[in-house]
């Protein structure tokens, strides 16, 4: 085994900081640069100092190893992208604000690449002519770019990112679900390998298209997806995925549509509560635009409207509130009292729980007036079902019934099923064994390489700082020398039998530090395993601590050195 170096933290150009950053929200945030892995450059920006970079090479690796194994070939493409190949596709539009546009001195535009489908499509388009060069996985780690809004979270949320993206092309639809099941293995064995905890979970395609869709999702609190889990059965999915069966009821029984007044009722509390009746028998009308045409969508009035998903249902069409001159401009509109009866060149999205024959409580379209007895299909028409409701806590699963358990968690995989969105825009075919042209399927798999290392970051650390898994930490041992010259000289006698015995080696050297503040950055910096050199230095032996247990034994250096290396 070839010898490791020495790390020297007299060397070492990273600070520790006592006080976490005044802008930091999350926990992977507060101890990544409180422990010297990374620095901030600008506003979801990052710059990783040298312990950052082992881990994010350690993660790389892992993710690498994996993919070779299942024959993907490694590439890269340039992260500097021209135009026409998204404008194929339409995703130029479609990522609105979230991708960086620029033009070069010639005029032309081009984009910062924040995934490749259309490039990996027009490279196979180039490479492959016959059935006989497929199938084909492909790979790169590579540098994406999204502008984010709200870039937060340290490095959870960035504007730039590391990223495995592979890319699957088959002839038949059964290849691409080979190339899938092969990819979705890989995967398990990847954050097996990384030491995360990760539930997979149904999902929305989003802007990527395709059918059937997948998430790797981390469980933790600064996790912004929220997924669902049944108790019951192996049912789980991101809440923007779930969906119910549009079940229609019988409404002969209920009598005619009545309008009441209800004066100062333009509120879902205030109607219930003048009417004594709960807020789930009225029905929400909240009004949109979408590319400045109104739309109405309909809920229950105990529920709330998920936009996200209004969003991903008119997508890629921009989505905008209503406002105050919206209403002026149509009288028929009447705020606080609309009702889906009598509208005219409104459309009218409803959740599935208005199903046919369901009777609701809702605006008269009228000032201070109400109707009882609307029943949907009979007193209004809905032009399109779709989940648009805010998913909570006891929401019963769709599959048994058993009310949802909800959990914050980091998306840090997704595969996706593309199908042949790219190859049809872009026109990748292959002549196919009859010698007739055969377009292509493809399948999309990403990997988040620099958020897995903050999602280990959440999952991983406890209240002394980070406590990295073995196999991505920036070291194997961390040897500290308690201060004297004594405990230097056996500190680094001993990291260099360790180098030499091949394992990575992180040595506390630092001259005029304290005991105290050395114990506390080996803490804070979280290799598996703490070597110190302290009172008993004289007699050659070491204090071996397990930084995830606190387990600690006292060792002579061979028997440490045994320890370590077996």
């Amino acid at each position: 085994m070839a010898n490791a170096p020495v790390q020297r933290m007299s060397q070492l150009m990273a600070k520790t900081l006592r006080d976490d950053p005044a802008d930091a929200e999350v926990l992977s945030h507060k101890l990544l640069v409180r422990a010297g892995y990374v620095r901030r450059t600008a506003a979801g920006v990052w710059t990783w100092l040298p312990l950052g970079k082992k881990v994010l090479a350690n993660v790389e690796r892992i993710v690498r190893e994996e993919m070779d194994a299942i024959g993907a070939q490694e590439v890269m493409l340039p992260a500097l992208l021209p135009r026409e190949p998204y404008d194929a596709t339409g995703r130029w539009d479609e990522y609105g604000a979230e991708l960086f546009r620029l033009k070069d001195r010639k005029g032309g535009d081009y984009l910062l690449g924040p995934t490749h489908e259309e490039i990996f499509t027009l490279l196979v388009k180039d490479q492959a002519s016959s059935y006989k060069d497929l199938p084909v996985i492909l790979y790169q780690i590579q540098t994406k770019f999204r502008d984010e809004a709200r870039p937060r979270a340290g490095i959870l949320r960035g504007r730039e990112f590391l990223m495995k993206d592979s890319y699957s092309f088959d002839l038949e639809d059964e290849g691409l679900a080979q190339s899938y099941a092969l990819h979705r293995q890989a995967y398990q064995r990847v954050f097996e390998r990384l030491g995360l905890d990760y539930r997979i979970v149904a999902a929305t395609a989003g802007a990527m298209g395709g059918s059937k869709s997948e998430e790797f999702l981390a469980p933790a609190e600064a996790g912004e997806d929220t997924f669902a889990d049944c108790p019951n059965c192996d049912f789980a999915a991101n809440t923007e995925a779930i969906t119910y069966t549009l079940k229609p009821v019988d409404a002969s029984g209920v009598p005619a549509l009545e309008e009441i007044p209800t004066p100062d009722t333009p509120t879902i509390e205030t109607l219930a509560a003048s009417l004594g009746v709960p807020a789930s028998a009225t029905l929400k009308n909240l009004l949109v635009k979408v590319d400045g045409e109104i739309v109405a969508v309909g809920v229950p009035g105990d529920r709330e409207v998920d936009m996200d998903k209004v969003e991903a249902h008119f997508a890629p069409a921009v989505v905008e509130m209503v406002t105050e001159a919206d209403f002026a401009a149509r009288p028929d509109l009447v705020r606080g009292y609309v009702g889906p009866q009598g509208l005219e060149k409104v459309t009218y999205v409803a959740d599935p729980r208005v199903a046919p024959g369901t009777s609701w409580i809702t605006g008269a379209n009228k000032e201070g007036m109400h109707a009882k007895n609307v029943v949907a299909g009979r007193d209004f028409e809905v032009d399109a079902y779709v989940d648009v409701v805010v998913v909570r806590e006891g929401d019963p699963c769709p599959k048994c019934g058993t009310g949802l358990k909800l959990d914050r968690a980091i998306e840090i995989g997704h595969i996706f099923q593309l199908g042949r969105k790219y190859a049809d825009a872009l026109k990748l075919d292959v002549l196919g064994q009859n010698g007739k042209p055969v377009r292509v399927t493809m399948g999309s798999y990403g990997i988040g390489v620099s958020r897995a290392v903050a999602a280990l970051a959440e999952q991983t650390a406890d209240e002394q700082g980070l406590c990295w898994p073995a196999e991505v930490a920036p070291a194997d041992v961390h040897v500290v020398a308690a201060g004297k010259a004594l405990q230097t000289e056996l500190a680094l006698d001993v990291s260099g039998k360790l180098a030499e015995a091949g394992l990575r080696v992180l040595v506390d050297d630092r001259a005029g530090v304290s005991p105290g503040v050395k114990f506390t950055d080996a803490e804070l910096i979280g290799v598996p395993k703490i070597l110190v050199a302290g009172r008993r230095s004289a007699e050659g032996v070491l204090e071996l601590k397990d930084r995830r247990t606190g387990e600690r034994e006292e060792l002579t250096v061979d028997e440490a050195i045994a320890r370590l290396t077996a």
